[in-house]
């Protein structure tokens, strides 16, 4: 038994604070990044609720919350730069609107 088992490690469920936390670094990662293309991006707490209760899942931890960001954040962020909609210099406001995000250019 090649691997064998030396301790049990409990792991505790996420809370709404720990979802909340992991939104906050994934945006600020995804600030860094489009910063590198001279695009500001600002998340209202509208839209950090949004994407906190919808990957909220306490029986996966933060697994859905990664996806949620990157469908419905980074996904849609991309495309609109890539139509256009945004581009370097800008400064894009992501708010909450009928529970899906709202990009607008400041």
């Amino acid at each position: 038994f090649l691997n064998r088992i030396d301790d049990t490690v409990i792991f505790h469920r996420l809370s709404k604070e720990d979802i909340g936390r992991i939104v906050e670094i994934q945006v600020e990662g995804l600030t860094r990044r489009v910063a590198e293309r001279d695009i500001e991006i600002e998340l209202t707490d509208d839209a950090r609720t949004l994407l906190g209760n919808l990957g909220y899942d306490p029986t996966y931890g933060a697994r859905p919350l990664k996806r949620v960001v990157q469908k419905q954040l980074v996904d849609k962020l991309a495309l609109k730069i890539l139509e256009g909609e945004f581009s370097e210099g800008d400064s894009v406001l992501i708010d909450a609107s009928d529970g899906e995000l709202a990009f607008t250019k400041k």
